[in-house]
């Protein structure tokens, strides 16, 4: 059974940073791109960023890009998400979710497991 498992979210102060991680089990993802979503209140779902487990190619979106770094430990089957220089709209419950390619991966439907969320609120 294929489990993504957030953890790391929570209250920090704007300016903070926060490390997500996402512990993955129940198969091999060497071939797949762990991405990561938010969604804020009352707002769609909207890409983050993602990793290509055995390349290692990283995209982000240009909201977030320079402020975020999305890693992974080949070791203990996990991707992480450090963001930096938080502001008040990075406030959102963020998902990891892998899917079996290679490229930008943008979008939802390329994803075909996702984890339960983690909640992030960056308070003013």
């Amino acid at each position: 059974q294929v489990q993504l498992v957030e953890s790391g979210g929570g209250l920090v102060q704007a300016g903070g940073s926060l490390r997500l991680s996402c512990a993955a089990s129940g198969r091999t993802f060497s071939g797949y791109s762990v991405g990561w979503f938010r969604q804020a209140p009352g707002k769609e779902r909207e890409f983050v960023g993602t990793i290509h487990w055995y390349t290692g190619t990283k995209y982000y979106a240009d909201s977030v890009k320079g402020r975020v770094t999305i890693s992974r430990d080949n070791a203990k089957n996990t991707v992480y998400l450090q963001m930096n220089s938080l502001k008040p709209e990075d406030t959102a419950v963020y998902y990891c979710a892998a899917g079996p390619k290679y490229g930008t991966m943008r979008a939802e439907y390329e994803y075909d497991y996702w984890g339960q969320g983690t909640q992030v609120t960056v308070s003013s």
